[in-house]
C-alpha cells in the first residue's frame, strides 16, 4: 500500500449565488424546481447499499401546495433497523481500514458533486419539500452543505496531525485516532439539508459506520442526498437510511450492545428522552456511548438605547422571519429600549407590510409554509391565545390559513409580562414577541434575559455603547452558545462561527469545527519503546 503525508485541499467557503432576475442560476433552479414538480417519485430505504421498497407508503407535498403529490416513500420497521445495523456492522471492518485520505477523497467529491451537477436539483429538493425559498435553500443545502463537507475533511486531517509534542531518547510516542467500537445514529431534522447530511457524513468521515434516519418532512432532499454518496463512491453499508417511526427505532438502536454514538438535532423533549434511555440501558453496551446534540433554543436580540433603529430593525426582521422562524437560531423574543420603540416599530411594520407570502416557487415570495399541519395547528393555539390574553397587543400579523397551504403570516406581539408564554416557550415559527423596557432597566433587563428560558443557543445585542456592549457580552456568557454583536442571532458560517448551545440547547460540540469531529473519535496513545530495561532493579535500591 501506498504511504504518504497528504495536505488536504485548503477549504474556502462556497460563494452564495444570488438568483437575481435574468441570471444564469436563476434560470437554471427554475428549471430543476420544474422537473421536480412534473414527476412522481417512489422512495426507498438504503441498506448495505440496496434500494428497499415496503408497501407502507407515506407521502411527500410541498408544504406551501399540500394538494400536490412529490413522492412516496416507503416506511420501515424494527425488522429494517436491525437489518441497518447489521449492515453497518459488516461494512465496518473494510471502512475503517480504508486510508484516511480515500476516505476525505470521497466527501470531497460529494462537495464537487454538490457544488456543480447536483447544485439546483438539491436546492429544488429543499424548496419544494421543506418550503424554503431560494436563498434559504442556497445558503443551505448547497453552501452550508458544501462547507461542512470541506472543512470537516481539513479538520480530519489537523486532527490526525496532532501528536506528543516529546517522544525522550529511546522512546517514540504517538497518538491515533480509531472509529469509535460499534455504529453511530445519525437522527436528523426537517430544518436543514446541511443538518441532515453533515450528522451521518462527519461520523462516518472519521471511520465510522452510520445508521441514519431523517425526519419524515425532510425524506425528499435526504433521498437525493443518498443518491450524490453512492455516485462519489460512498461503499455500501457505511452510512444506511431508513424511514421507521422513531419510538420504533429507538427500542432497536438503544437495545445494541454496538450502539456506540448518537448524532442528534432536534427537540430537547426528544433529546432528554434518548439520554435518559441510554442511562438506563448503559449496562448493554460495549462501550460508553458518545452523545452528541444540538437542540432548541428561545433565542433573543437585545436593543440598547444606543443602537441604531435601521441595524436593528432589519436584524429584529430577518432574525425572526426568515425561513418562517423554522430555525433552532431564529429570533423568537426581543427586547427593546422604549427611548428606540417607536423608531424600530415604525420600521418594522413598514418592512412587513411589503413581506408577500407564497410558495417557493415565486421567486418574489419572502414567506413560504410553515413544515406541515402540527406546525400550523401549534402555531395557530399560541396566536389565537395572544388575541384572548390582555396584555398582549397583536401590532402584525395575527392571521393563518391552510387551505392551499400551511400559511401563517409574520407575526408580532408586544407584552406587557416579559415571561409571557410566547417570550419562554420555542414556537418555531414566525411568531416574534417585544418586550419594551425602560432604558434605565438595562442592566435588570440582562438578568430577565438570562433567567427567562431554559435555552442557551443563540442571541445578540444590538448597541453603539462599548460599555453596553461589555456589559451585555459577560452577563449573557451563560446565555447564548453563538453570540452576535450588532448582527441578526442566526446565519452561523461554518468554518467562522462555530455552531450550537448549551443549557437545555444541546452538548454545545460545535457542528462546523474540530470539536464536534472529536466526538466521533477514540485516541490509542502508544508508546514504543528502542531499548527497554532488562533487570526489575532501581538505582535506589543499591
Amino acid at each position: 500500500m501506498l504511504k504518504g503525508f497528504f495536505n488536504v485541499p485548503t477549504p474556502e467557503n462556497e460563494p452564495i449565488l444570488g438568483y437575481a432576475p435574468g441570471s444564469k442560476e436563476r434560470e437554471l433552479l427554475k428549471a430543476a424546481l420544474a422537473e421536480a414538480r412534473s414527476k412522481k417519485g417512489d422512495i426507498p430505504m438504503y441498506i448495505g447499499g440496496k434500494a428497499v421498497h415496503t408497501d407502507k407508503k407515506g407521502t411527500v407535498t410541498p408544504p406551501h401546495d399540500h394538494q400536490h403529490v412529490l413522492a412516496q416513500y416507503s416506511i420501515g420497521d424494527k425488522t429494517h433497523v436491525q437489518q441497518a445495523i447489521d449492515a453497518a456492522l459488516a461494512a465496518k471492518p473494510q471502512w475503517e481500514n480504508l486510508p484516511w485520505e480515500q476516505r476525505a477523497a470521497i466527501f470531497l467529491k460529494i462537495a464537487e458533486l454538490i457544488s456543480g451537477p447536483y447544485r439546483y436539483k438539491l436546492n429544488a429538493a429543499t424548496m419544494l419539500g421543506q418550503s424554503k425559498n431560494a436563498y434559504q435553500a442556497e445558503i443551505d443545502a448547497a453552501c452550508e452543505l458544501i462547507d461542512f463537507l470541506r472543512f470537516n475533511v481539513s479538520y480530519m486531517a489537523d486532527i490526525y496531525k496532532q501528536q506528543p509534542p516529546v517522544s525522550p531518547k529511546g522512546v517514540w510516542n504517538r497518538v491515533e485516532q480509531r472509529p469509535l467500537e460499534g455504529f453511530v445514529f445519525a437522527l436528523t431534522p426537517f430544518n436543514f439539508t446541511a443538518i441532515a447530511a453533515n450528522l451521518p457524513t462527519s461520523a462516518a468521515l472519521m471511520g465510522n459506520v452510520v445508521v441514519w434516519k431523517p425526519a419524515d418532512t425532510q425524506v425528499y432532499a435526504a433521498n437525493l442526498l443518498m443518491e450524490i454518496f453512492r455516485e462519489a463512491g460512498l461503499p455500501d453499508g457505511v452510512i444506511n437510511l431508513v424511514y421507521v417511526d422513531g419510538p420504533e427505532a429507538g427500542e432497536v438502536i438503544f437495545n445494541s450492545p454496538d450502539f456506540a454514538g448518537i448524532h442528534f438535532t432536534g427537540s430537547t423533549a426528544v433529546f432528554q428522552n434518548i439520554w435518559k434511555t441510554i442511562g438506563t440501558n448503559i449496562h448493554k453496551y460495549k462501550t460508553y456511548p458518545r452523545i452528541v446534540g444540538e437542540t432548541g433554543g428561545k433565542d433573543f436580540i437585545l436593543v440598547h438605547g444606543s443602537a441604531d433603529a435601521e441595524v436593528s430593525s432589519t436584524a429584529i426582521i430577518r432574525g425572526a422571519f426568515e425561513y418562517q422562524g423554522q430555525k433552532c437560531s431564529a429570533a423568537s423574543r426581543t427586547y427593546i429600549a422604549k427611548s428606540l420603540w417607536p423608531k424600530i416599530k415604525e420600521l418594522m411594520l413598514r418592512d412587513l407590510a411589503t413581506f408577500k407570502m407564497g410558495g417557493t416557487e415565486d421567486f418574489s415570495n419572502f414567506i413560504n409554509a410553515v413544515i406541515d399541519d402540527r406546525s400550523f395547528t401549534k402555531l395557530a393555539k399560541y396566536i389565537d391565545q395572544a388575541k384572548a390574553d390582555k396584555g398582549v397587543e397583536i401590532i402584525a400579523g395575527g392571521n393563518y390559513d391552510k387551505s392551499k397551504g400551511y400559511f401563517i403570516e409574520p407575526t408580532v406581539l408586544v407584552v406587557d409580562d416579559p415571561k409571557y408564554t410566547t417570550m419562554s416557550e420555542e414556537l418555531f415559527g414566525p411568531v416574534l414577541t417585544v418586550y419594551v423596557y425602560d432604558d434605565a432597566d438595562f442592566d435588570q433587563v440582562l438578568t430577565l434575559i438570562d433567567t427567562t428560558s431554559g435555552y442557551a443557543l443563540t442571541g445578540a445585542v444590538i448597541a453603539q455603547d462599548r460599555y453596553a456592549i461589555d456589559k451585555a457580552s459577560y452577563a449573557l456568557r451563560n446565555a447564548a452558545g453563538n453570540f452576535y454583536i450588532n448582527d441578526k442571532c442566526t446565519g452561523a458560517v461554518v468554518g467562522q462561527q462555530p455552531f450550537g448551545g448549551a443549557r437545555g440547547s444541546g452538548t454545545n460540540d460545535k457542528a462546523g469545527s474540530m470539536i464536534n469531529l472529536l466526538r466521533w473519535a477514540s485516541p490509542r496513545t502508544i508508546k514504543e519503546t528502542f531499548d527497554p530495561p532488562k533487570d526489575y532493579r532501581y538505582p535506589f535500591m543499591g
